[in-house]
C-alpha cells in the first residue's frame, strides 16, 4: 500500500491526466495490489495512461473509511436505512437522512452520481454518516435488518427494474419505499409481487421540492403498516417539523400514500393557476407594475393567504433581469409544463364522481397555455373583439381588496375538491385517512403548505363527517363575506375579456353547491326522450319513462330495475 501511496504522489506531479472520487467501491473494482483485502472504502484514485497504453491505479484509504466485514470481503451491516436515486430529490433527501443522525448508504445506476453525493457529504461534514456503493450487493449488504430501502427514481419502468435488482439480495421481512410520483395502482401490484417473497412495500409521496427534500418535506407514506413500524423513527425526523409535529403520518393502506400525493399535486395545480389569474387581472386590468404586484402579494402573505406559494409569487415579481433592463418574469415564455399527476388527479375525480373545476380547469389552462403559436395567430383572427387592457378609471385600491377576496374563496373550494376526492377513495379502498391529520402534516415542507391549512384540520376533528369544506361553519361565514368581491372579479374580467378559468370554476362550483334545485330535471328528461333513462319525481315514488313524442321518434326502451309503469 505504501509503495501504491508513492506511486499515486508521482503521478500527481505529471502533467498525465487525474481524477480524484470518494466512494466505497465493491471488492471486484480492486487493483492486483489489494485484491485478497477488503475494497479500500471512500478512497483517492489516482489514473494516468503509461507508455504502453495500460492505464495504473494507485488507491489510498481516506480518513473517513466504512465498517468492513471480518471476512474482509464485503462492508458490515452498519447502515440504518438505504437510499437508490442520486438525482435532485434522492441526493437531497440521503443528506438530510445523515443530517439526522442516521447512517445511511446510497446507491445510483450511474455511478458519478454517487460520487458526488458523497463528495458532498463530505464537504458538508456527513461523511461519516453517508456511504456509497458501487454494486447493488455491496449496499445490499450494508444495511442493518430488516433492511429498509427508499427508491427515488423515475416512475414505471425504472422502478420496477429497481425492485428487480433489490430482490435478488433482500430476505423476507425486508422493506422497499417507493418515494416517487407514482401511479397508485402501480404501488398496489408491486405490493403483491414482493409480498409473494415476504418483502414489505410501501409507496411514500414526497413533497416539497429540493430544499424540502434536504430540509425537511411532509411525507406521505402508505402501504404496509408493519413497514412504517420499521421507517417511524427515521421519517418522523427527516420530515419537516412544525408547531403540532412532524409532518408525516401513516396514511392508509395499499397505494393510499401515492393517491393522496397525486391528490396534494393536483389542489398544487388549482394553486398555482388561481394566483396567476390573481396576477393577471391585477396587471392586466388594474395596471400594477412588478413592484406594486410585489408588495401586494408580500401583504397577502401577512394575512389569511399566508402560504408558500404566495411567498415566492412575491419574490418572483422583484427578480430584475441579469440579462436586460427589466424584470424577469416578463420574459418567460407563457407556456406551462406539466408532469401528469395534475391529469391524474382530474380522472380520478371523474371516476370517482366528484366535481373537481378547479383542478380540471387549472389542468386545461396549462393544456391553452401550449398552443402558444395557435393563440398568437387567434390574437390576429379576433382583433375586433375585446382587447384586454388597463380598465379606464378603475379604483386599484378596491380591485386588489376584491382580487384578494375572490382568490382565498377559489382555494377554499379548491381544497374542498381535493378532500373529497381523498374521502371517496378512502371509502371505495378502506384506507380510513384521516382528513385532519392531512392538513395537518401540508403546513410544513410542502409546496402547498400554508396557514389556512391548519383550519382545516380544526373543521375536520369538529366533525370527522364533514360532506364539504363549504359547509364549516368557519369557512362557510367566509365564503359569505367574500362572495361579493368575487362576483365582482368574474364581472370584471369577463366583461374586458381577461379569461379566469379557475376562479370562475371555483364560483360556478360554490354556486351550483350552494342551490335547491338545478337545471338538471331538464338534462335527465332529454335523456329519458333519446334513451329511456327514466327519471324520478317530486310527487311521487319511483322511477318513470314517458314517450315523449310518438310522431318524433322518442325511445320506449326501458332497462331500468325499479321503474314505474
Amino acid at each position: 500500500m505504501q509503495a501504491l501511496q508513492r506511486s499515486a504522489k508521482t503521478l500527481q506531479t505529471t502533467s498525465q491526466r487525474v481524477r480524484e472520487v470518494a466512494v466505497v467501491p465493491s471488492a471486484p473494482r480492486a487493483t492486483a495490489a489489494v485484491s485478497g483485502r477488503a475494497a479500500a472504502p471512500l478512497v483517492q484514485t489516482v489514473s494516468a495512461p503509461l507508455a504502453s497504453g495500460r492505464r495504473v491505479e494507485a488507491r489510498a484509504a481516506s480518513t473517513a473509511p466504512a465498517p468492513q466485514s471480518s471476512k474482509g470481503n464485503a462492508p458490515m451491516a452498519v447502515a440504518e436505512i438505504g437510499l437508490i436515486g442520486l438525482a435532485v430529490m434522492g441526493q437531497n433527501m440521503a443528506l438530510n437522512v445523515a443530517d439526522k443522525g442516521f447512517p445511511i448508504s446510497v446507491y445510483n445506476r450511474s455511478y458519478d452520481k454517487t460520487e458526488a453525493a458523497v463528495k458532498r457529504a463530505q464537504k458538508e461534514g456527513l461523511g461519516d454518516k453517508l456511504h456509497g456503493y458501487e454494486h447493488i450487493k455491496d449496499f445490499v449488504a450494508s444495511l442493518q435488518r430488516p433492511r429498509r430501502v427508499i427508491i427515488l427514481v423515475k416512475a414505471g419502468a425504472p422502478v420496477d427494474q429497481t425492485i428487480d435488482q433489490l430482490c435478488e439480495f433482500m430476505e423476507p421481512g425486508d422493506i422497499i419505499i417507493d418515494g416517487g410520483n407514482e401511479w397508485y395502482e402501480n404501488t398496489e401490484k408491486r405490493m403483491a409481487k414482493v409480498g409473494a417473497k415476504g418483502i414489505l412495500y410501501m409507496g411514500m409521496g414526497v413533497s416539497g421540492g429540493e430544499e424540502g427534500a434536504r430540509r425537511g418535506p411532509s411525507l406521505m407514506p402508505g402501504g404496509s403498516p408493519e413497514a412504517y413500524s420499521h421507517i417511524k423513527s427515521v421519517v418522523e425526523k427527516v420530515a419537516a417539523q412544525v408547531d403540532d409535529g412532524p409532518c408525516v403520518m401513516y396514511i392508509g393502506g395499499g397505494g393510499a400514500g401515492n393517491f393522496v400525493k397525486m391528490v396534494h399535486n393536483g389542489i398544487e395545480y388549482g394553486d398555482m393557476q388561481l394566483i396567476s389569474e390573481a396576477y393577471d387581472v391585477l396587471k392586466t386590468l388594474g395596471g400594477l407594475n412588478n413592484e406594486e404586484l410585489a408588495a401586494v402579494f408580500k401583504e397577502w402573505n401577512d394575512a389569511e393567504l399566508k402560504s408558500f406559494l404566495v411567498e415566492i409569487t412575491s419574490i418572483i415579481m422583484n427578480k430584475k433581469d441579469d440579462q436586460g433592463p427589466g424584470y424577469l418574469v416578463d420574459k418567460i415564455v407563457d407556456q406551462t409544463g406539466s408532469k401528469g399527476t395534475g391529469k391524474w388527479t382530474v380522472q380520478q375525480a371523474a371516476e370517482l364522481a366528484v366535481a373537481a373545476p378547479t383542478m380540471a380547469s387549472a389542468l386545461d389552462a396549462r393544456y391553452m397555455s401550449a398552443l402558444k403559436s395557435e393563440r398568437v395567430a387567434a390574437s390576429k383572427v379576433f382583433s375586433t373583439c375585446v382587447t384586454p387592457g388597463p380598465v379606464a378609471g378603475v379604483d386599484k385600491a378596491q380591485l386588489i381588496k376584491d382580487v384578494r377576496a375572490a382568490l382565498y374563496a377559489s382555494k377554499i373550494c379548491s381544497y374542498a375538491q381535493g378532500m373529497n376526492i381523498i374521502k371517496a377513495k378512502s371509502i371505495e379502498k378502506k384506507w380510513n385517512v384521516d382528513l385532519g391529520g392531512l392538513a395537518r402534516i401540508w403546513k410544513g415542507g410542502c409546496i402547498i403548505r400554508a396557514q389556512f391549512l391548519d383550519r382545516i384540520r380544526v373543521a375536520y376533528e369538529r366533525n370527522p363527517e364533514l360532506p364539504s369544506l363549504l359547509v364549516d361553519p368557519d369557512f362557510a361565514k367566509e365564503l359569505t363575506a367574500a362572495e361579493a368581491s368575487w362576483r365582482r372579479v368574474a364581472a370584471l374580467s369577463i366583461t374586458h375579456g381577461v379569461p379566469i378559468p379557475s376562479m370562475t370554476s371555483s364560483l360556478g362550483y360554490f354556486d351550483t353547491y350552494r342551490r335547491d334545485r338545478l337545471p338538471a330535471n331538464l338534462v335527465q328528461a332529454q335523456r329519458d326522450f333519446f334513451g329511456s333513462h327514466t327519471y324520478q319525481r317530486f310527487d311521487k315514488e319511483g322511477w318513470y319513462h314517458t314517450v315523449w313524442d310518438e310522431t318524433f321518434g322518442s325511445a320506449d326502451s326501458i332497462t331500468t330495475s325499479g321503474y314505474v309503469v
